[in-house]
């Protein structure tokens, strides 16, 4: 074998047990306890946990956005998201009005094939039937290996939004090809009207961009989507779920039996609206906003009660010097926050903590993230499985800051949050890509993830 694990507390969704993982050719060909097995490289992990490494199904690497580009390359978001145990990112490639799907999913895929530290998938961002041609496109892209499209019912001036129309078209088509539709779901509306109106007050610091799309105005979106995927039968992933009642009418469809997910961050589980009354409030401008201690709590609820299917970062970091156009006019602040290597560490570190067990941490940042989007060879330990592993050190504290960070960007929304149990080691199918705090891999590694249709 060409790697052995042993005498790990090996973690699964569903699981927890003393054993061993035997690797071959980057693939998990054996698990159980006191394998006889010889390898090339033995590690022994006694005291420590063996998890699969996680997914984080939202990232946006060298996205456009907001008159800059986020801080974090293919190679420096995916290098950060090793050193975090996260072993496959999903990246929002933006489709525009002229482009097609797979052109533009290509074109991103290009620079990870040279970058991408980690294996990688992509969601596809729609933003132009372009007469109808994306939607013939859809039944391509799914045997392509993209089986996700997302729309934004936000974002007008950007060109990025859709109207109702056409997300009843996507979720239509999604649904005859096999695929998920993902969907940012704010007012857009009612956040022009608000910006408007403060902007004109001379309310300008970084608690209005909160005031401009507080929690009912996310809900309103949230109750939108699910009225239609509802009513055309179709699956619905509802990204970054940040309030109260629209996770409540989520949850509601879910429990009558509809194809409804929904994701949520760790930003809206750590922090709240307050943040923004900070002084460097405007470093945690992002969309949607954290919202109240109410909306939190009730995320948590949700994640301890199984409502909740997975937990990713939303992340796209910009530096502080662009946080800064917006020092005076909220409107200005690039939306997005880092949050890739610290997903991880953070749901891990609450299931040490007791809120939530490891199982389902693991659930939450692995398992569900490779059904739900088709990745068969991700998200557990299992023979046959993409060797994937990450080896926790559950008594290792950590105090995250900007300087034991491998991303690009200058500053981080998790400074100085204490980590209790960190990850030490991550393999990407079967390759050691990060140990005890520094990464070891190879840009150009990661993988392109061809995903299954949904049935």
């Amino acid at each position: 074998m060409d790697l052995l694990i042993k005498n790990g507390t090996i973690i699964t969704a569903a699981e927890t047990f003393v054993g061993d993982i035997a690797v071959n050719d980057g693939k998990i060909v054996c698990v159980g306890m006191n394998l006889p097995v010889v390898a090339e490289k033995v590690v022994d992990a006694a005291g420590k946990l063996v998890l699969p490494g996680a997914i984080d199904a939202h990232t946006h690497l060298a996205m456009p956005f907001g008159g800059t580009v986020s801080a974090d390359s293919y190679l420096a978001g995916t290098r950060a998201a090793a050193c975090g145990g996260v072993t496959t990112v999903f990246d929002y490639p933006m489709q525009r009005k002229g482009f097609g799907i797979i052109e533009t999913v290509e074109a991103r895929k290009a620079i990870c094939d040279v970058e991408a530290c980690v294996d990688y998938a992509f969601h596809c961002c729609i933003t132009d039937l372009n007469d109808g041609a994306i939607l013939d496109e859809f039944e391509a892209a799914v045997n392509y290996g993209i089986t996700s499209f997302k729309c934004f019912l936000v974002y007008k001036k950007e060109g990025m939004m859709v109207d109702d129309g056409t997300l009843v078209k996507v979720l239509l088509k999604a649904k005859e090809v096999g695929a998920m539709t993902n969907i940012h779901a704010e007012n857009p509306d009612l956040i022009d009207l608000y910006t408007a109106q403060l902007l004109k007050e001379g309310k300008t610091s970084a608690w209005y961009h909160y005031m401009s799309r507080p929690e009912f105005v996310e809900a309103e979106a949230d109750k939108r989507a699910v009225h239609w995927a509802k009513s055309v039968e179709a699956s619905l992933y509802l990204v970054h779920m940040a309030d109260k009642e629209g996770l409540e009418a989520a949850v509601a469809a879910k429990r009558e039996g509809h194809d409804i997910y929904i994701e949520t961050c760790p930003q809206y589980l750590e922090f709240t609206c307050d943040v923004y009354k900070r002084e460097d409030g405007r470093n945690f401008v992002c969309s949607p906003p954290m919202k109240g201690e109410e909306s939190k709590e009730a995320l948590w609820k949700a994640i301890r009660q199984g409502a909740i299917d997975t937990v990713a970062t939303d992340h796209c970091p910009f530096q502080s010097y662009e946080k800064d156009w917006g020092k005076d006019d909220f409107t200005k602040i690039p939306n997005g926050c880092a949050g890739v290597e610290n997903l991880y560490p953070y749901m891990l570190s609450a299931a040490n903590e007791g809120k939530i067990t490891f199982n389902r941490a693991v659930e939450l940042c692995s398992t569900n993230p490779a059904k739900l989007f088709g990745c068969k060879q991700k998200g557990s330990l299992a023979v046959g499985k993409d060797a994937d592993i990450v080896i926790y050190d559950p008594y290792k504290d950590v105090t995250i800051s900007v300087s034991n960070m491998h991303s690009d960007y200058d500053h981080t929304i998790w400074e100085g949050k204490k980590i209790h149990g960190y990850p030490v080691q991550t393999y990407v199918r079967g390759k050691l890509v990060y140990d005890n705090g520094d990464f070891v891999g190879t840009p150009g590694f990661g993988e392109f993830v061809k995903r299954e249709p949904r049935k």
